[in-house]
This record gives structure tokens, sequence and C-alpha cells, in this order.
């Protein structure tokens, strides 16, 4: 591909196949080169399009605003997610949390730290994330000699679940206040208290991430239901708890769960009380 323009050391401008253009990063590759020089795609460079949601223009607004290691900081906290918790991400992660991390630093440097009044549900739902999050904070104090306090974590975490959702989701805070919510009901209506290290939560919060982003958008997932009827009969007590449930979601967010719904909130449910005490 040939360079139309070097933005920095680790990024430059180029065309794809369409004359369309793209801007293509990774380490040192902008590095000594100059117009019109011709590179070959390697592994360890990335493509950015703009047909996606005008990413590139994007991107190179924060390439021109912000310093270069804060992309080379959010790289790196790519990499564990994609190669310790093989998470695929939305590339919006190398806009808005790079941003962020800017922000922040901005703002610690004047004396400003937010707290985060969702840290505790935040860290309970996203653990995998939240962990990558604190591995973020270490980072982040290595590079930029900046220590903050995990309420940062959580605003991390924030943006890696956006990005995992759609690239493009600023709800976090509200899907992660229903699954609260859902999970409350869960442990109040079937006299339980939940065992978090089990992959029965692990599943059933992964499902109410989704369920609760179809909730805020009203979009409904129709997948096949043919159990439902003999799951209802089957495990009743779930099944009334899975009625609160839906009573709290029409109530809340003028949206009804399909029998599709019903039926893996069932079959979650009852998996959970297998392994959470009584």
């Amino acid at each position: 591909m040939r360079v139309l323009k070097i933005l920095n050391n680790n990024a430059f401008i180029s065309q794809d196949e369409n004359n369309e253009e793209i801007v293509v990063m990774g380490r040192g590759i902008g590095f000594q080169r100059k117009v019109n020089d011709e590179i070959q795609m390697s592994e360890g460079m990335k493509i950015f399009s703009n047909k996606d949601n005008g990413l590139n223009e994007k991107l190179k607004e924060v390439i021109s605003n912000i310093p270069e290691n804060y992309i080379e900081i959010t790289e790196k906290i790519v990499n564990i997610l994609k190669e310790k918790y093989n998470k695929e991400l939305h590339n919006i992660i190398y806009v808005s949390l790079t941003e962020h991390i800017h922000s922040a630093v901005e703002r610690f440097k004047n004396g400003i730290e937010i707290k985060n009044p969702l840290l505790n549900e935040i860290k309970r739902l996203y653990k995998d994330e939240y962990d990558v999050s604190l591995e973020a904070l270490e980072i982040i104090r290595k590079e930029l000699g900046i220590a903050f306090t995990k309420d940062e974590a959580g605003y991390i975490t924030n943006h890696i679940i956006n990005a995992q959702l759609d690239g493009s989701m600023n709800n976090t805070a509200e899907i992660t206040r229903i699954a609260q919510k859902i999970l409350n009901i869960i442990e109040y209506n079937m006299l339980i208290t939940i065992n978090e290290e089990t992959m029965s939560y692990y599943r059933i919060v992964t499902h109410l991430k989704f369920l609760a982003l179809r909730m805020i958008n009203g979009t409904v997932n129709d997948e096949d239901d043919d159990l439902f009827e003999m799951l209802k009969v089957k495990y009743p007590k779930c099944y009334k708890c899975v009625s609160i449930i839906n009573e709290f979601s029409k109530t809340n967010y003028d949206y009804e769960l399909t029998n599709a719904e019903q039926m893996y909130l069932i079959i979650y449910i009852q998996r959970l009380c297998k392994e959470s005490t009584k």
C-alpha cells in the first residue's frame, strides 16, 4: 500500500483497493517513511476504514491531538483482552479508550478524581473486564507515572464493555443497573445467595447484559422457543421468578420478554440455584 500522509511514527493514511481512504496503524510503521513509499501489509498492522461510522476520521483526530504513548497504552490493554481473555472488540476502542485515558490523566493532574457509583456492580458483573482494567491501571502507572484509584478501573471497564457490545452503545451504566436488578430479583424470589465463582453465574451475567441491551433498544430476540412450555411446567418456581422479571421489564422499559427469552432465563436460573446457597 502507498503512503499518502504520515500521521506519526505509528500511523499513516493510505487507500484501499476501491481508492477509499484508510488509516493504517502499527508500531513504528511511519518511522522514517515518506509520502508515496510502498509498504507491505504485515502482522501487527491494523486498518481502519471510514465506512465504519467515520471511524478513521475520529482516529485521525485522536492521533493529531493526543500523544502517541496513549494509543500505545490502549493497544496494550486491547492485546491483554484478546490474548488472555479471547475478547473481540470493536475498533472504536482505539478512539474512546484513548480519549478517556488522556482526559482522566489531565483531570488527575488538576487534582480532580471522580468516584464511580457503580464500582461494586461493575466488579460483580464484568469480572474479566474489570481484572483487565486493574492491569490497565498498572500499565498507566508504569508508562505515565499516574496512580489511579480503582474507581478509574470501573470507568475503563465501561469502555471495554461498550466496545464488546457494538462499539457505539453508551448505555453501560443502565445495562449494569438492569442486570443487577434482575440478579436481585432472582436471589429474593428463589431464596438463594448466588455463588459468583460458578460457570452458571458467568453464563447468566453474559445473558443478562445482552437482554438488558435489547430491553433498552427495544430489539426482539426471536430465537426458537419450542422448549418454553415444557420448562415452565417442569420448573414452576423458576418460571414464577421469570414472570416477575418480565413484569419488571414491561413496567420499566415497555419491553415484554419473548417466550425464547423466558425459556433461557428459566434454564439459567435453574442451573444457578443448583450451584448457590439456600
